[in-house]
C-alpha cells in the first residue's frame, strides 16, 4: 500500500491502517519514511503523557485505570508500552497489551507495545514515530508507559507533554529519586499501592526532596498523589493533576517555554539517531569491519571513529 493512502486511511481513523503503519515504521520496512513525512501534517494535537518508574510500581496497572478515566469522558486513546528487549528475538518481552486485555475490544483505544531495543533511556526511535501515528490517528490521549529502566529512563521528557513518574512504597523508590534526578522529570509523583504500609513515608520523603529543589516562583509545582491502581482509587485526582498541568502548559509563558525546551530535546534525540542510520547505511560493510576490529581490540574507539568519518567525507567508503 502506498504512503498517501495508508495516511489517509489513518486520518479517517482506520485501526486497521493504524495497525500496519505500527508494524510497518518499527520493523523499518520500505517506505516507512514517506509514510511519517504524509502523516506531519495531521499531528501536533493530543496530549502525551509518560509514565515511568521502576519495575513493580504498578505503572502498567495503573497506566490501565487512567484509559478508563479517559474513556469515560469520550476522549480516544492511544497507548504506546515500550517493554524490555528480548536477547533472542528482538521484540518485546513483557507485552503490554495482555496486561491491558480490558480495553481489547474498545474501537477508540489503541494499544501497541514496542521493544526498547537497548535504548539507554527507554524509549527506542520507533516510539516517537509510533506516538506520531496515534496522533494522526486522532487519539486525544496518547500514554507512553516506558520500560522502568532506572535512573537513565529521562528521554521520556523528549516525547511526553506531562509525566509521572510511578513509585510503590517499600521498594526504596523515594530514596532513589534523590539519586537519580527524578525530581527533575517528574511533573507529577503517583504514590501507587497507597495501601500499603510505608506510603506516609514515601510520601514525605518526596515531599521533603521537592522543598530541596530551587524553583522560580512562576515553575510549575510538582504534584503528589496517592493512588490504588488496581481499585481506581486516587486516578480521578491524578487525572486533575494532568489536566491542570496540561493547562499550565498551555496558558503560560513559562509552560510554553518548557514545550519548546522539550520539543528541541526530542529534535536533537531524533535527528541525532536518524544522522547515525544514514551514516552507517552510507558506511556499508566498512561499518561492519570496524565494529569488529573494536571488538577486536585492534582499533580505538576514538581512532575508529576518525577513520569512519574520513570514509563519509571521501564518499562512504
Amino acid at each position: 500500500m502506498e504512503a498517501a493512502e495508508l495516511a489517509a486511511r489513518i486520518r479517517a481513523g482506520e485501526r486497521v491502517a493504524v495497525a500496519l503503519a505500527c508494524r510497518k515504521i518499527d520493523e523499518r520496512r520500505p517506505g516507512h519514511r514517506e509514510l511519517l513525512a504524509a502523516l506531519l501534517p495531521s499531528t501536533g494535537r493530543a496530549r502525551v503523557i509518560g509514565v515511568t518508574g521502576s519495575p513493580g510500581a504498578g505503572k502498567s496497572t495503573l497506566v490501565t485505570a487512567l484509559v478508563e478515566k479517559l474513556r469515560g469522558r469520550g476522549e480516544r486513546v492511544g497507548v504506546v508500552a515500550v517493554d524490555p528487549t528480548s536477547p533472542f528475538s528482538g521484540g518485546a518481552l513483557l507485552g503490554d497489551r495482555i496486561r491491558m486485555q480490558r480495553h481489547g475490544g474498545d474501537p477508540e483505544v489503541f494499544v501497541r507495545s514496542l521493544a526498547s531495543r537497548g535504548a539507554l533511556g527507554g524509549l527506542s526511535e520507533t516510539t516517537f514515530d509510533v506516538v506520531r501515528v496515534l496522533d494522526a490517528w486522532g487519539a486525544n490521549t496518547i500514554v507512553v508507559e516506558t520500560v522502568g529502566a532506572g535512573q537513565g529512563e529521562v528521554d521520556v521528557l523528549g516525547v511526553a507533554d506531562t509525566v509521572i513518574v510511578v513509585i510503590a512504597p517499600g521498594m526504596g523508590d523515594d530514596v532513589q529519586a534523590n539519586k537519580a534526578g527524578i525530581l527533575e522529570i517528574a511533573d507529577v509523583f503517583a504514590v501507587n499501592k497507597a495501601d500499603r504500609p510505608g506510603a506516609d513515608a514515601a510520601e514525605h520523603a518526596l515531599r521533603a526532596a521537592l522543598d530541596l529543589v530551587p524553583r522560580a516562583p512562576e515553575r510549575y509545582r510538582t504534584a503528589i498523589v496517592r493512588t490504588v491502581a488496581t481499585t481506581g482509587e486516587g486516578v480521578d485526582a491524578l487525572l486533575a493533576q494532568l489536566d491542570a498541568h496540561g493547562a499550565w502548559l498551555a496558558s503560560t509563558p513559562t509552560g510554553a517555554a518548557v514545550r519548546r525546551k522539550r520539543a528541541r530535546r526530542a529534535a536533537h534525540t531524533r535527528l541525532g539517531a536518524a544522522l547515525l542510520e544514514l551514516c552507517i547505511g552510507e558506511l556499508g560493510a566498512q561499518w561492519s569491519e570496524t565494529v569488529e576490529r573494536v571488538a577486536a581490540r585492534e582499533l580505538d574507539v576514538a581512532e575508529a571513529a576518525a577513520a569512519l568519518r574520513e570514509a563519509l567525507r571521501a564518499g562512504g567508503g
